[in-house]
């Protein structure tokens, strides 16, 4: 290696240090991870608050809201009967039963009976169900820790009246359900990932140890970053579901990154270099690389701090935690467990368990598929592209929608069973609207004329119904007029309710008061702002991501035409997993395996967060397989030989690799909620097709029709410094590709 690229080789460096010393780094590391953890456990890690105002005109009212008083966590107990009516003697008995058992509860304030006067609208026009209306006591953000008692009273009544159904919804309970399915599944995930990941280790490598080793420093990174994350979340408090994603995410980079780099050492050594230059070969190669895709990951996640969302950027910083972290343990920790460990990183082999790749580092299969892709380039890129556009046309139909509970839960959640009867006894009580208004005298006759108009007009237009609310705080200057609206707050009948309050009604009733500011919020209000400003955000991000990755591309390989055919397949791997999704999530294609409802559309937040996610981890494949390719060329292969050297050398721990992914990602696409099946199956289904059609098939097929052009590098871009990492002492064993059909 010469020096100039031994000084600007980084990964090399570092990987040499490392393994000159392997006390200091490998107890530096162990280090790191109890500081974190101990950090993290002192500081505390905030978690982000799911009510805080989000964008747009919801995002304005809910801050009035909070102003003009705080809102306690609203409930409502639904009794319902197949065969008695509210009026008769055993109906209202069970409802005093209901409503004497909640009232007990010290955090129950503010009960409000169906059969009192004036309420007539908390029972169903049926007369089959009525709904007890109370709110919970103190802070709305803290009420889920208050309604254990609640729910309890309630089941003990649904105990005691066995001919009725009696269940509960609302803020506090919906909260500690989702809560609790959120933990059950990341659990889940964690139970079910770990074992997986050590069984295809185990089978890629043949023994325990090498086996131990990705699968160990992916869990240290996941581990230290969960402690890291503690000190940040308290400028921008972190989302529950970033803990899903770090998980996610620092087990597939962390295990990558640790097979691309043993993988490698284990390679030269078989092709007999000594201990210390084959643990330089693989850091001053494979640890680039590791560099490079790390780098391409974290500048992908940086994309979502330009959507201006608080949760979006909380994912964007827990995950460039947690690959900064995996990588700093793939180019210090791990040379140095390698250069301590030297042969016996193969020790407790697994007898009757076969390599994924033979000792030379080429694997079968794909070493045929090469030879025939490389035989026939034009006829592979024809129909390997074909395919791939394919699977991304269903995407033009991509529609973006937040689920309801009957679609986002469980059906087997309690809430959820009850959701569904609410909205057929009382549509839209479950998931109202909220107008709110701001004025400087509530009670001034023209705003209570004002607010009466609201009612009627929104009973009349059909699309609104009973009971219609009106809280006002006791300054009298904010209202907060509940309004129960068509559909099931997802769907296009809730969208076009929400479109005729605000367009039409409010504007011509409260709004229409001089000096008065009036709009609408609620969670139908909530998702149409946060999906519009999605939408909006989204080609920023996108410019951003490709951008920035095009950059490194460039500056890696020296090359724009490798850089724009990056983009380009990644890309194409990010859309094809889009039209996967709408084949799944919006068609219904294996709803049924999959155990979910047909959806509406796509989770606002799942495009956005897979197209990041996706870029960067696809980005690995591509450095590591390229930078193969490009260290063969630059030895003095011809570059028809180069492409098949540097895909059959690297189809073994690429196809290890992506197994790893797909497996992970799939126990996510069996979990109970609904976005992380969206996210398991989106990233599955993209890995699974970038790592065999993209990688294998596409890439050496342009690679091939491109020849000599893949390495072009404009004059006027001379002046980008050689950071080529590979060293050129000895040239591979290459064999010659067959000759062309």
């Amino acid at each position: 290696m010469s020096r100039a690229t031994q000084h600007s080789n980084i990964a090399a460096r570092m990987g040499r240090w490392s393994a000159g010393h392997w006390k200091t780094a490998t107890f530096g590391w162990l280090a790191l991870m109890i500081v974190a953890f101990a950090v993290g456990g002192l500081v505390g890690t905030k978690s982000a608050d799911p009510n805080k105002a989000g964008p747009g005109e919801s995002g304005r009212m809910d801050r009035i809201l909070d102003a003009g008083f705080k809102l306690p966590a609203n409930e409502s107990v639904l009794i319902q009967s197949r065969s008695l009516r509210a009026g008769t003697p055993p109906f209202d008995s069970t409802v005093k039963d209901v409503i004497a058992r909640v009232s007990k509860v010290a955090a129950v304030q503010d009960v409000r009976s169906p059969l009192a006067p004036g309420n007539a609208g908390q029972i169903s026009k049926g007369k089959d169900a009525a709904l007890v209306e109370f709110e919970i006591r103190g802070d709305k953000n803290k009420a889920g820790d208050k309604i254990g008692p609640v729910l309890k009273s309630v089941a003990a009544a649904q105990g005691a009246h066995p001919g009725f159904f009696i269940g509960e919804f609302g803020d506090a309970s919906a909260s500690k359900a989702v809560d609790t399915v959120f933990a059950q599944d990341l659990k889940r995930a964690g139970v079910y990932s770990l074992p997986l990941t050590l069984i295809i280790l185990v089978v890629a490598f043949g023994a325990l140890v090498a086996a131990g080793i990705p699968l160990l420093l992916g869990l240290t990174a996941v581990f230290t970053t969960f402690g890291l994350l503690a000190l940040p979340s308290h400028l921008l408090p972190v989302a529950n579901e970033a803990f899903a994603v770090v998980l996610l995410v620092g087990l597939a980079v962390g295990v990558d990154y640790s097979m691309f780099y043993l993988r490698r050492e284990r390679e030269e050594r078989a092709a007999g270099r000594s201990k210390q230059a084959a643990l330089e070969a693989a850091a001053a190669t494979s640890g680039r690389s590791v560099l490079v895709s790390g780098l391409t990951v974290m500048v992908a996640m940086a994309g979502l701090f330009l959507t201006g969302d608080a949760t979006f950027a909380s994912f964007g910083y827990a995950t460039m935690i947690v690959v900064a972290v995996a990588v700093l343990g793939s180019l210090t920790v791990l040379p140095a467990l390698l250069s301590k460990l030297g042969d016996r990183v193969d020790r407790l082999r697994v007898p009757l368990v076969g390599r994924l790749r033979r000792d030379d580092g080429e694997g079968r299969i794909w070493g045929a598929i090469v030879d025939r892709v490389l035989r026939r380039p034009v006829l592979s890129a024809v129909v390997a592209g074909g395919l791939m556009l394919a699977l991304a046309a269903p995407a033009l139909q991509l529609r973006i929608a937040t689920p309801g509970p009957e679609a986002a839960f469980p059906k087997s959640l309690d809430i959820v069973k009850t959701y569904d009867r609410m909205q057929q006894a009382f549509p839209g009580t479950a998931l109202p609207a909220n107008v709110v208004v701001k004025a400087a005298n509530l009670n001034a006759p023209a705003m209570r004329e004002a607010i009466d108009r609201l009612k009627r007009r929104a009973l009349a237009s059909g699309q609104m119904g009973e009971p219609i609310t009106v809280d006002v705080n006791k300054d009298a200057t904010v209202a907060n007029i509940t309004v129960p609206i068509a559909g099931t707050g997802t769907d296009p009948a809730s969208n076009t309710a929400l479109a005729e309050l605000r367009d039409t009604i409010v504007p011509e009733t409260v709004g229409a008061v001089p000096n008065t500011e009036a709009g609408v919020t609620g969670l139908t209000a909530e998702w149409k702002d946060q999906g519009d400003q999605m939408k909006s955000t989204l080609p920023i991000v996108v410019a951003f991501v490709l951008l920035f990755a095009f950059g490194l591309m460039l500056v890696s390989f020296r090359s724009i035409v490798i850089a724009i055919k990056a983009i380009l397949l990644n890309v194409l791997s990010v859309a094809a997993a889009y039209g996967v999704l709408v084949l799944v999530f919006q068609d219904g294609y294996g709803k049924g395996l999959l155990g979910f409802n047909a959806t509406a559309g796509i989770s606002p937040v799942v495009p956005l967060l897979l197209f990041v996610i996706l870029f960067g981890l696809s980005m690995d494949y591509h450095v590591f397989i390229v930078s193969r390719i490009r260290e063969t060329f630059d030895r003095g292969a011809n570059m028809d030989d180069a492409i098949a050297h540097g895909i059959k050398s690297t189809a073994g721990v690429v196809t290890s690799a992506a197994i790893v992914m797909v497996a992970v990602f799939s126990i996510f696409g069996t979990l109970s909620l609904l976005f992380f099946k969206q996210f398991g199956v989106g990233l599955a289904a993209a890995i699974l097709l970038d790592a065999t059609i993209v990688r294998g098939v596409l890439l050496p097929a342009t690679m091939k029709l491109l020849g000599d052009w893949n390495w072009y590098l404009p004059r006027w871009l001379e002046w980008l410094p050689h950071l080529e990492g590979h060293d050129s002492e000895a040239a591979p064993d290459v064999k010659p590709t067959p000759a062309s059909a």
